[in-house]
């Protein structure tokens, strides 16, 4: 009887472990069951690689974590779907449009020195861009598409188009203020030579906010080989009428000049300022652009799905009204057909169900809808580990064995059909996660461990348990495992 109790302490031991673990630590929820953002991904095809494939998917994907990651959204996922599509889940994110501006552009930081003869041309489009931008700022239409502007804005707009020898165009104010705005980027960074110099260099991006101003610029350092092609290119236009652009994804987003006390060495440290407007916003997303790096192919969102926390509450609700119902009909089943062994079941199931829940804790397991679903499974697996165990005992029975001998017989004889049952089981899991994406890994996972939980249960558990209440006289009745009618007489 010491031995049995030895062993029931120890399940005891284990169940408290379990316990704390749970306590202690908060669960991954993910998607579908907390709310946030999906965002659907495709890598596009480019002149230098018009077939996508699988490295450079991979490639993006590695650009895009890191992104990700600078972001600050915790329990974020990045999966591949398909041959060039990547699925990113945000948990918690409820404005998906910030994460969209962060991830969709390449991010291709460019330093290139301003042609020669081009001065008169360059201040002509800085201050067409400087018209541009105060009629944005003062409509505060930067986000608003259906902003319409009153009659000295609009004849502006149709001044700078004139001066673009464009012709006249269709579509709303904004439209037209967005077009214009591009026409003049483009043309601008026209006016600039391409160097060596690019994002590539660089080290370590950061920001912070202007002396004396309300405005934030974005700190670049590079490395060895950056910060020498920088100074050569400072030195190159120091002093001199050319300016020094900031070229990014094909748009100007500073130009500076180069002081005279910079012509001998040119600018040396390895470091750089872009000061170009910024608000604390859009200096973070340049900031966590540049940090992740660029992308070596360009990506289109083609999909923005948002989930509200309340529905996710709802599908949380659920999940928790279906767990409950299934062990609540799993345990009425096996007391009424099994008596004080399928007392003994419900017992070892509950400590299943803990077990599972301390494992997702530990590794840890993001829960989502399917694997909640595959959680339900792997607890019919449990049971009809125990009513492989249980037939067999009450076979015993009838044969007229002894209560203890039965029961030893019963686990050793059901022992090779549990093996099988859960190995293949195993097996169709591992295919699942590693042949099957997104939610399909979470089902395939959940229900994996489930399987091996079960093992553990249906084989120490049930044995530690029953044996435990074995050792007292007033259990020990075949009564309680048979019916007196189906005993031997």
């Amino acid at each position: 009887m010491a031995r049995q109790q030895g062993w029931f302490a120890l399940l005891l031991a284990l169940v408290i472990a379990s316990c704390s673990v749970c306590f202690s630590q908060p669960f991954q929820l993910g998607l579908d069951l907390r709310g946030g953002s999906q965002l659907t991904l495709e890598v596009q095809p480019t002149k230098d690689f018009p077939q996508i494939k699988d490295e450079q998917v991979e490639a993006v994907k590695a650009v895009l974590d890191r992104r990700v990651n600078s972001l600050g959204v915790s329990e974020s996922t990045l999966q591949t779907i398909g041959t060039n599509q990547l699925i990113l889940e945000l948990p918690g994110e409820q404005e998906p449009s910030r994460a969209a501006r962060v991830l969709g552009k390449t991010a291709l930081l460019e330093f290139r020195a301003q042609k020669e003869g081009t001065k008169t041309e360059m201040k002509r489009l800085q201050s067409l861009r400087s018209v541009l931008r105060n009629i944005a700022i003062s409509k505060g239409v930067i986000n608003d598409e259906n902003g319409v502007f009153p009659d000295n804005e609009k004849q502006q707009l149709k001044n700078v188009n004139k001066s673009l020898g464009l012709k006249e165009t269709t579509g709303n104010d904004f439209e037209q203020l967005e077009n214009l705005t591009k026409v003049i980027n483009t043309r601008i960074v026209n006016l600039f030579e391409p160097s060596d110099l690019t994002g590539r260099d660089l080290v370590s991006a950061g920001r912070r906010q202007e002396q004396n101003l309300s405005s934030w610029e974005v700190t670049l350092t590079f490395n060895q080989s950056g910060g020498d092609k920088f100074s050569q290119l400072t030195k190159s236009i120091a002093g001199s009428e050319r300016l020094l652009g900031i070229v990014l994804d094909g748009e100007s987003i500073s130009e500076a000049s180069v002081g005279e006390q910079f012509k001998v060495a040119g600018i040396t440290g390895g470091a750089a300022t872009i000061s170009g407007g910024f608000t604390a916003d859009s200096a973070r997303e340049l900031e966590v652009q540049l940090r992740g790096g660029s992308l070596p192919s360009p990506v289109k969102i083609i999909q923005v799905r948002t989930i509200g926390p309340t529905l996710g509450s709802e599908n949380i609700r659920r999940s928790l009204i279906a767990s409950l119902s299934g062990l609540s009909l799993v345990a009425v089943f096996m007391v009424l057909f099994y008596r004080v062994p399928g007392l003994v079941a419900v017992i070892a199931l509950s400590f299943y169900a803990l077990f599972n829940i301390a494992v997702y804790t530990l590794i840890p397991v993001t829960l989502t809808l399917p694997g909640i679903a595959g959680f339900i499974l792997s607890i019919g697996m449990a049971v009809d580990a125990n009513v492989l165990i249980f037939e067999r005992v009450k076979d015993e029975l009838r044969r007229g064995n002894t209560l203890i001998r039965s029961i030893d017989s019963g686990f050793s004889q059901a022992f090779s059909s549990i093996i099988d049952g859960h190995i293949t089981t195993l097996i169709s899991c591992t295919a699942l996660f590693y042949l099957g994406t997104g939610f399909v890994k979470g089902f395939s996972a959940t229900l994996g461990i489930g399987v091996v939980i079960s093992l553990f249960t249906a084989l120490s558990c049930t044995r530690i348990l029953l044996r435990f209440l074995m050792s007292y006289k007033s259990l020990r009745r075949p009564t309680n495992f048979l019916s007196a009618s189906q005993l031997p007489s």
